[in-house]
């Protein structure tokens, strides 16, 4: 493959800037533009390397040289990343120079496709290399650094194993299908194997919701009757003026939304209309979407005050919720009655905040391995489907033949989540999405 190069560092003028070169010719084409003491083609792979940029008697800048040979490095094949001052005059004319040389400019992604295609790392740990450059917070970035170490791929391997080990088996019979007697796989030992494999599946399926919040933000509503305090909460949570703050009744008719992290978590807070009876059109069609919020939320901020002390979750959510009562500080050392005591006037948040992220954590703590990636759930609802039909077809006693339609099915999806299965389509959108440079 052809050499290919990429400014790996954010756009924009900063202190230093990195550079990073792949391919065969990668040490070669970066040495006939390096002078120093020592050629990089006589340099030991891991080493770093000072010297100059330059063409002739023109001096383009100095630098510091990293040197990496296959299979040692991001790509698995010869790298050199140039470590330069940051001047954006500096980076372009770096990269003019080194296409002149013979390399050509990487498209996105490519360095981590690379990688994926030399056997560096499966295609969910790739995936989690973007996840991870796009990390937000704490959680999200504790999640994508698991997954690139390998926590989802480590899983469905075992179970794409041990699934194939039987497939073979059950395949075998197929090519002795003149002899009906012969039974290779032993379909009680199957059928207690799928049902593993059905419930391993299930419990991946089932983390989407919180790996999916931990990347996105974990969806907060807030809910109560009007003028408890719902929007003075959101922002004193956002530290800003971010709704509007009004002792008229309905001044909130449609949902209000921001992200904010907390000890390292993110949280998407959603301030909804105050629900109550009326007769207004368009304040119904926000209390509708209060409702709406309240039901997709993983959170439900269910807030009240002294004056509006009904509970106001008349309809089902699958969200905990956090009963809160806000004004304290006029409650004159008024107990809550179990409810979270807070002032939101006042900035006096600390319980609610607390309680968010015990929430949260505990949620993540239920979930050993977890999923972030839409494409991974669609490919696994799929494997589980098809491994309940491989337990109905053996409760059915349905022929080997029968049953391996299925057993590919589940293995094939299994194969397309960390790549062993899969197609230049599917990685050409995949690692379209990434930076250049990475």
């Amino acid at each position: 493959m052809q050499t290919i190069c990429a400014i790996s560092t954010p756009y924009g003028v900063g202190g230093i800037a990195v550079i990073r070169v792949s391919g065969e010719q990668a040490v070669m084409i970066v040495d006939s533009l390096f002078t120093s003491r020592m050629s990089l083609r006589e340099a030991k792979s891991g080493t770093v390397h000072f010297g100059q940029i330059a063409r002739g008697k023109e001096v383009l800048d100095e630098v510091l040289c990293s040197v990496f040979y296959a299979p040692h490095s991001f790509t698995g094949e010869n790298t050199v990343e140039i470590a330069c001052h940051g001047s954006l005059f500096i980076q372009q004319e770096m990269l003019q120079w080194l296409i002149d040389a013979g390399c050509r400019a990487a498209e996105p992604g490519e360095f981590t496709r690379r990688a994926f295609m030399n056997g560096k790392m499966d295609l969910t740990q790739a995936e989690a290399v973007a996840d991870l450059i796009a990390a937000q917070s704490k959680a999200e970035k504790d999640l994508a650094l698991s997954q690139l170490r390998g926590s989802v791929s480590n899983e469905l391997a075992v179970l794409r194993e041990r699934l194939l080990h039987f497939t073979s088996l059950i395949e075998l019979e197929l090519d002795f299908a003149d002899h009906e007697e012969l039974e290779f796989a032993d379909r009680t030992e199957l059928t207690q194997l799928a049902d593993e494999i059905a419930g391993k599946l299930k419990n991946l399926l089932a983390s989407f919701r919180t790996g999916n919040a931990i990347r996105n933000g974990i969806p907060v509503a807030i809910v109560g009757a009007p003028n408890v305090g719902k929007s003075t909460l959101l922002n004193a949570l956002l530290g800003e003026q971010r709704a509007i703050v009004s002792d008229i009744q309905g001044t909130t008719r449609d949902t209000i939304e921001d992200t904010l992290v907390i000890d390292g978590i993110l949280f998407r807070i959603i301030d909804t209309a105050g629900v109550r009876e009326t007769e207004d059109r368009l304040e119904n069609m926000g209390i509708e979407r209060s409702r709406r919020a309240a039901r997709n939320a993983q959170i439900v901020i269910s807030m009240s005050d002294a004056d509006n002390n009904e509970p106001i979750i008349d309809f089902p959510i699958s969200a905990t919720i956090l009963n809160v009562l806000n004004k304290c500080d006029l409650r004159h050392g008024k107990t809550g009655n179990g409810k979270i005591c807070i002032s939101a006037k006042n900035g006096d948040i600390e319980p609610l905040k607390k309680e968010l992220v015990r929430v949260a954590r505990e949620s993540m703590q239920t979930c050993a391995v977890m999923l972030s990636n839409a494409r991974h759930y669609e490919a696994l609802s799929r494997a589980y489907d098809a491994i309940k039909r491989v337990r109905e077809g053996m409760a059915n006693e349905l022929s080997g033949e029968l049953l391996s339609v299925d057993l590919q099915d589940c293995l094939s999806a299994l194969g397309e989540v960390t790549g062993q299965i899969t197609n230049t389509e599917v990685l050409q959108n995949i690692f379209s999405k990434f930076c250049i440079g990475k």
